[in-house]
């Protein structure tokens, strides 16, 4: 039986090549090959090993180098930009969010993040079955799996239904059937039938698919399970059979069937769930392969702190201002039914044709906030508007500072202010806030301080607020699709 090697790894933590050997138990031929597997994924960067990189917590684009020779370089240090779970083979990864820097193994942290990235991608239909490519290489075995077992606990086991004729059963009567076939008794005139016969729609327990699917969920349930993945996923084992996929006959055969009983389905969530079944035979494939990557996660976490924060705060961006709560009615120019993202001016173009006159075009984008919050507090009305930004900034007295939004990202805070000056002011509304919202590994939230830029304050605008927010408390919020109220953050 091959050991599994199950390790921690901090997304955007910078690892040297001597490190991830240590870590992964690597012999060193394999470390080039581990390597530029993970590279080849996207989910494993190269830096210039220097001073400033081992100081930044935050990856961008221009840090990125590449390299061709790996072996023995100790020039380049490797970072995880993946927040997830990545199966190497034997090597289990568990890329745990940067903001968790208190912890080397934050095993109840990272299945309360799993969840959330569960909830975060539940509205896609679509198994993520391969990592790019379409070949056996890239087959995303672990999506398939969990796909797998979120369908069974969510639907249960794959069902096909037989009727049954049944005499005097309790189901309905089928009146053609018992004329034609039974003898009625005669009592004025009028018919009575002693036995009557029933149909009754049962599952079919010898089916073929349910036992498949059973074999296979049983044999996925196994797999997690050696890899220690089930407790990490906070999943139970499941134990529905004792057959092997061998039982059902040769693998084309099986795949034969599956085509077969997806031609006649005409159920959405059953023909996702064969295409899965087949997907899963069709590749032969273990968690434990020393060939491939599979993953379960995401590149972007940023944008899933955003969808978390968008939600615990009650964004009202699509919303239609008819449905807010403001301290005046609607007035002239403006409808119920538009929302606040519409309220943004877009971009004009103005062109010159060649006989002197002017065109104009609208540009189909504009500015977008993250989320806006209207929040009535007693007699006072606040118009908040957050911006989720994933850093872990560095703003210490005596502390250089580091990681921290771009100029990008403050000045299009003051322009939403801006954009929002006319609706704001004809409906009275009587403070603006802006805020930056981080997450934090600690309990509290924290008052982080401010950002500012004279020249735009001088006009009236508003400085842009930092609050640090528990990571698990939003994450709880989220899970449980609760609200926090907006008076908590003291803005």
């Amino acid at each position: 039986m091959k050991k599994m090697i199950s390790k921690f790894v901090r997304e955007q933590k910078r690892y040297s090549q001597n490190e991830l050997r240590n870590i992964f138990e690597l012999k060193s031929d394999e470390v080039d090959g581990f390597i530029k597997n993970l590279k080849a994924f996207g989910v494993l960067k190269s830096v210039k090993n220097n001073s400033e990189q081992k100081e930044l917590s935050n990856l961008i684009d221009e840090d990125i180098e590449i390299s061709e020779i790996e072996s023995e370089n100790d020039a380049y240090l490797y970072v995880f930009t993946y927040v997830g779970v990545i199966t190497v083979g034997t090597r289990i990864i568990k890329c745990y969010p940067k903001y968790l820097i208190k912890a080397d193994k934050p095993l109840d942290e990272m299945k309360q993040v799993l969840k959330v990235l569960t909830k975060y991608g539940s509205k896609e239909q679509i198994v993520n079955l391969y990592n790019g490519n379409g070949d056996n290489k890239s087959f995303n075995i672990l999506a398939v799996i969990l796909f797998l077992i979120n369908d069974y606990y969510e639907y249960g086991v794959y069902n096909n239904t037989e009727d049954i004729i049944e005499i005097n059963g309790e189901g309905e009567i089928l009146w053609d059937k018992t004329i034609n076939d039974s003898f009625a008794l005669i009592s004025n005139n009028r018919p009575y039938y002693m036995e009557l016969y029933t149909e009754k729609t049962v599952d079919d327990e010898y089916d073929f698919f349910k036992r498949l699917h059973e074999c296979i969920l049983t044999n996925c349930s196994k797999q997690l399970a050696k890899s220690e993945l089930l407790d990490l996923f906070d999943i139970p084992p499941i134990e529905l059979s004792e057959e092997n996929i061998g039982d059902f006959g040769d693998r084309d055969y099986v795949l034969y069937r599956l085509q077969s009983e997806l031609n006649i389905q005409f159920n959405t969530r059953k023909q996702i769930l064969i295409k899965t079944l087949y997907a899963y035979v069709a590749h032969e494939r273990t968690l434990e392969d020393t060939y491939g990557i599979s993953m379960y996660g995401t590149n972007s976490f940023n944008l899933v702190w955003e969808k978390v924060c968008a939600e615990v705060f009650s964004n009202k961006l699509n919303t239609p201002i008819g449905q807010l709560d403001l301290p005046v009615e609607l007035g002239e120019g403006y409808k119920s039914n538009i929302r606040l993202i519409d309220i943004i001016e877009k971009p004009l173009w103005v062109g010159f044709d060649d006989e002197s006159s002017i065109f104009k075009k609208n540009a189909k984008d504009t500015l977008t906030p993250d989320l806006i919050s209207v929040f009535r507090n007693k007699e006072t009305t606040q118009f908040i508007i957050f911006d989720a930004k994933y850093y872990n900034i560095q703003l210490e007295k005596g502390k250089e500072l580091r990681n921290y939004p771009g100029i990008g990202d403050v000045t299009k805070q003051y322009l939403y202010q801006l954009a929002y000056k006319k609706f704001i002011d004809d409906y009275k509304i009587d403070t603006v806030k802006n805020c930056f919202l981080m997450p934090t590994q600690g309990r509290d939230i924290v008052k982080k301080g401010i950002v500012k830029m004279q020249i735009l304050s001088n006009l009236g605008l508003q400085d842009i607020q930092i609050r640090l927010l528990p990571a698990k408390m939003m994450y709880e919020k989220y899970l449980a699709r609760k609200i926090i109220n907006i008076g908590i953050l003291e803005l």
